[in-house]
């Protein structure tokens, strides 16, 4: 699944585009607690988590994700965002909550890491 097709999926809206747009994602992975994020080893990844700090974007650098998923709107810094462009790392930001983002992406074929 595309970047903009999960976009489209959870009325999501880019902050960050950071890998290639044509990169597809298989597999998703719900989490604020960043120590399980990094127990996480898979290709194309999409991490949801509603945890808005610099660590989030530092995991995801040292765990190879390169597409982040904020649920409930959560406001994303410019550090954040710069710190995401240097690692081409996609950041999109939901309306909806974490149990949401995860549903919807399920029924649209994402699969779960376990």
């Amino acid at each position: 699944m595309s970047i903009n097709e999960i976009v489209g999926i959870i009325e999501g809206k880019i902050l960050c585009e950071g890998c290639s747009p044509d990169l597809k994602y298989t597999t998703g992975f719900a989490s604020d607690l960043m120590s399980d994020v990094l127990t996480i080893k898979s290709e194309n990844l999409i991490l949801i988590t509603g945890l808005v700090n610099i660590q989030s974007i530092r995991t995801a650098e040292m765990s190879d994700i390169n597409c982040i998923i904020f649920a409930r709107n959560k406001v994303v810094n410019e550090d954040m965002i710069e710190i995401a462009r240097e690692n081409n790392i996609t950041l999109i930001s939901s309306p909806y909550s974490m149990f949401r983002v995860c549903g919807l992406l399920s029924q649209a074929g994402i699969q779960p890491v376990f």
